[in-house]
C-alpha cells in the first residue's frame, strides 16, 4: 500500500510500525520524513474504498481458479452482521458446477491473509461476509484528512464544459415558490460538477421576449402616452434612468395581463406592440432595456438570498439574433415544412410509443415561440461555449417540450453528435393537502414572503433555545443571521433531500425542526463538533504531531466507514445529477457523529494520544460536513 500521509506531514513512529506489522506498509520501507511525506501526497491519488475492497476480493477469486467478475463487493444489507459482502459465489456456482459455500469457503480461507479485514468469513449458503480490519479504516481516513479540501475525491481526469439552464423567471414578474426548485437543484448540481473538476456555467435564461413584453409596453403608453418610447419620429438618446421602479412594474404587468383577458382590442395592441418590438422599433427596445434593468437587480437580490447565482443573465431576447438564420437552415436543408401555416419539424420515431408532434418553429404569423428560443439558444451555446453537456433543470410538466427541442436540435443539426441534452425534470413543491403550495388566500406565494416566513420561525426557535440555556449569549443580531442561515438550510435541504423527480410535501414544521432528516439538525451536528473543538484549543491543546488510529470502540468505527464513502457519494451524486444523495450521506455521518459523541468521553479522555486522535476525527467529520452542505448551497454558523 502506499504510505500513509497527514495534514502536517509527521507521522507517529509506534503506528508505522503497527501499519508494518499488518502488512499495509512494506517492512524494509524506511521512516518518512516530512519533506518525503508531503511529496507522496502530493503524488497520491486515493481510490474509493469499495473499489480498494473489490479489487482485494477479485484477486481472491481469480487465485482460487474464478472469474474475476464474481469479485463484485457492496455495503452489507445486515450491518449487524458485516459491513461489506460478496454475493459472487451463488453467481459462480451455475458456471463451476460447485455447491456456493465451498467456493465462498475457497475465497474466504485465502482472504484469511489479507490485513484488509478483521473478518471474512463464508456462510451458508455461499455469501462472503466482511470487516474492515480498524488500522486499515483508520490508515484509509488519515489520508482522508491528509488530502485537505477534497478527502480522497479526485478530480475529473478530462475535464467538461457543462452549461446549466436553471433559472426560467419572467421579467417584470416577482420569484414565487415555483421558481425554488430550479434554483436550489440547479444551483447544487452546478457546485458539485465544479467540485468534481468540470467547467460549469450557469445560466438564468431570462423569460423577457414575446407578449408579456407587449402587454406592459401597451399598459405603460395608456398610462404615459406622452414618453419619448412612444414616439416614432424621435431620433435622440433614450434615457438611462427607467420609466417605473420594480414595485409599479409587478403591478403594471398583472394588470395589463387581466384587461387582455377582458378587452380583444386591448390584446390586439399589446400583440402589435410585441411584434414591433421583436421586428426592432427602438422605442420599444430601450424600455425592454429598462424591464430588464430593474428586473435582473431585484432577480439578483432574491436569488442572492437563496445563496444562488448565475455565471451568465441571458434570457430569450439574446436568442433572437440566430433565429433567422437557423429557421433558414432548417427549411433549406428539407427539415422545416409548412402545416396548417405554421413551419415545424417532424420529430417522432419508429420507436415511439405515444404521439410526438411535430416541433412548431414558427407560428403561423411568423411570430416565434417556446421551441423556437429554445433552439437558438442552442445555437449560441454552441457557437459561444462549444459545451459537452447542456442541462436543463426545469418542471418535469415540460418533458413533451423537451423531447421537441432535444429531437428536432439533433434531427437539424444544431448540435454535435456527442453533446449531451438532458432534461432533468423536477416534481412539485405541495403544501400539507398535497396539492400545489399556495397561500392561504389560495395565491402563489412570492418565494421572498416564504423565505421570510421561515426565517421568523427559525428566529423563534433559536431565541426559545438561548432562553433555555440562558448562557448562550447571542446578541439579537447574531440570532437574526444565525436564524436566515438555519433558514435557508431548512429550506434547501428539505428540498434536495428529495430526489429531483418526485413531488414532495413543504412542511415549515417538520423543516425547521432541530431533529430528524432535516437542515437543522445536520447544522446543529456541525455547530457541537465546533463547540468541542472550541473547548479542545481553549485548554491550549492541539494534535498536530499525531494522526488518526485504530477505532476504540463500534461506534468510532461507524463513524469512520461513514467517512471513507465520501468520494464514491460525491461521485454518484456527480454522475446522476442526484443532490438527494448527499442529503442521505450526511445524515448517515450526522447520525454515526453523534452514537459517536454520546457514547465517548472526548474532553475527559486521559490518554493523550487516543484524545488527538479523537480531535482530528471530530475535525475530518467537520470539514466533509461543511464541503457537503456547500455543495448543497448552504453553510453552517458558528453556534445556534
Amino acid at each position: 500500500m502506499e504510505s500513509i500521509f497527514i495534514k502536517q506531514g509527521i507521522v507517529i513512529r509506534v503506528l508505522l510500525e503497527k501499519w508494518r506489522n499488518y502488512g499495509i506498509i512494506d517492512e524494509k520501507m524506511p521512516d518518512l520524513g516530512r519533506n518525503d511525506l508531503q511529496r507522496n501526497a502530493g503524488e497520491k491519488k486515493m481510490k474509493k474504498i469499495l473499489d480498494l475492497i473489490t479489487a482485494e476480493i477479485t484477486q481472491a477469486f481469480v487465485d482460487c481458479g474464478y472469474d474475476a467478475k464474481y469479485g463484485k463487493v457492496t455495503l452489507s444489507n445486515r450491518p449487524d452482521l458485516c459491513e461489506y459482502q460478496c454475493n459472487g459465489a451463488m453467481a459462480a456456482a451455475k458456471e463451476y458446477k460447485k455447491a456456493p459455500f465451498m467456493i465462498a469457503d475457497e475465497v474466504a480461507a485465502k482472504l484469511a491473509e489479507a490485513s484488509m479485514f478483521s473478518m471474512a468469513e463464508s456462510v451458508k449458503p455461499g455469501f462472503l461476509n466482511l470487516k474492515l480490519d480498524e488500522t486499515f479504516l483508520a490508515s484509509y481516513v488519515a489520508d482522508m484528512q491528509a488530502d485537505e479540501g477534497r478527502f480522497g475525491c479526485e478530480k475529473a481526469e478530462n475535464p467538461k464544459t457543462i452549461m446549466i439552464d436553471y433559472g426560467g423567471p419572467n421579467v417584470a414578474k416577482p420569484l414565487h415558490v415555483g421558481h425554488l426548485r430550479s434554483a436550489i437543484i440547479g444551483e447544487s448540481i452546478k457546485r458539485i460538477g465544479k467540485f468534481v473538476g468540470h467547467k460549469v456555467i450557469g445560466d438564468v435564461h431570462l423569460g423577457d421576449w414575446g407578449l408579456q413584453m407587449g402587454l406592459i409596453i401597451t399598459e405603460l403608453k395608456l398610462r404615459q402616452p406622452e414618453l419619448v418610447y412612444f414616439d416614432e419620429n424621435y431620433e435622440g438618446e433614450y434615457p438611462k434612468e427607467a420609466p417605473f421602479t420594480i414595485s409599479e412594474l409587478e403591478e403594471i404587468y398583472p394588470t395589463a395581463s387581466k384587461k387582455s383577458k377582458e378587452d380583444e382590442a386591448y390584446k390586439e395592441a399589446a400583440m402589435q406592440a410585441t411584434y414591433e418590438l421583436q421586428h426592432g422599433r427602438k422605442g420599444y427596445q430601450a424600455l425592454l432595456s429598462h424591464i430588464l434593468n430593474v428586473s435582473v437587480t431585484d432577480l439578483k437580490k432574491n436569488y442572492e438570498n437563496l445563496n444562488v447565482s448565475f455565471e451568465l443573465w441571458k434570457g430569450e431576447s439574446d436568442a433572437q439574433p440566430y433565429i433567422p438564420a437557423m429557421v433558414q437552415k432548417m427549411k433549406d436543408d428539407g427539415f422545416a415544412y409548412v402545416s396548417d401555416g405554421a413551419l415545424v419539424v417532424d420529430v417522432k420515431e419508429d420507436t415511439d410509443t405515444k404521439e410526438i408532434p411535430p416541433c412548431m418553429i414558427l407560428k403561423s404569423d411568423g411570430a416565434s415561440l417556446y421551441n423556437t428560443t429554445d433552439l437558438a439558444t442552442i445555437v449560441w451555446r454552441e457557437e459561444d461555449y462549444d459545451p459537452d453537456e447542456i442541462i436543463y433543470v426545469v418542471d418535469k410538466r415540460q418533458e413533451l417540450h423537451f423531447v421537441q427541442v432535444f429531437r428536432c436540435a439533433r434531427k437539424t443539426g444544431l448540435v454535435k453528435p456527442e453533446t449531451e441534452l438532458k432534461f432533468l425534470g423536477f416534481g412539485t413543491m405541495n403544501g400539507k393537502d398535497g396539492k400545489p403550495f399556495k397561500t392561504r388566500d389560495g395565491g402563489v406565494m412570492r418565494l421572498e414572503y416564504l423565505v421570510s416566513e421561515i426565517d421568523n420561525e427559525m428566529l423563534k426557535k433559536i431565541t426559545e433555545n438561548q432562553k433555555a440555556k440562558e448562557n448562550l449569549g447571542i446578541s439579537e443580531e447574531e440570532a437574526k443571521e444565525t436564524a436566515k442561515t438555519v433558514a435557508l438550510a431548512a429550506i434547501k435541504y428539505g428540498d434536495l433531500s428529495n430526489q429531483a423527480s418526485k413531488d414532495y410535501i413543504f412542511d415549515i414544521d417538520r423543516f425547521t425542526s432541530f431533529e430528524g432528516n432535516t437542515g437543522p439538525y445536520i447544522l446543529y451536528t456541525i455547530v457541537r463538533i465546533k463547540s468541542i473543538l472550541h473547548k479542545y484549543h481553549d485548554l491550549g491543546k492541539n494534535a498536530d504531531n499525531s494522526v488518526i488510529t485504530a477505532a476504540h470502540s463500534e461506534s468510532e468505527k461507524n463513524l469512520m466507514l461513514e467517512l471513507s464513502k465520501f468520494n464514491a457519494v460525491i461521485e454518484g451524486a456527480f454522475t446522476d445529477t442526484a443532490p438527494h444523495k448527499i442529503c442521505s450521506y450526511i445524515y448517515d455521518l450526522a447520525n454515526a457523529f453523534n452514537s459517536f459523541y454520546h457514547e465517548t468521553k472526548i474532553m475527559s479522555e486521559e490518554d493523550e494520544t487516543v484524545q488527538k486522535s479523537y480531535i482530528h476525527l471530530l475535525e475530518l467529520t467537520k470539514s466533509v460536513l461543511e464541503t457537503s452542505i456547500d455543495l448543497l448551497g448552504f453553510s453552517a454558523p458558528e453556534r445556534m
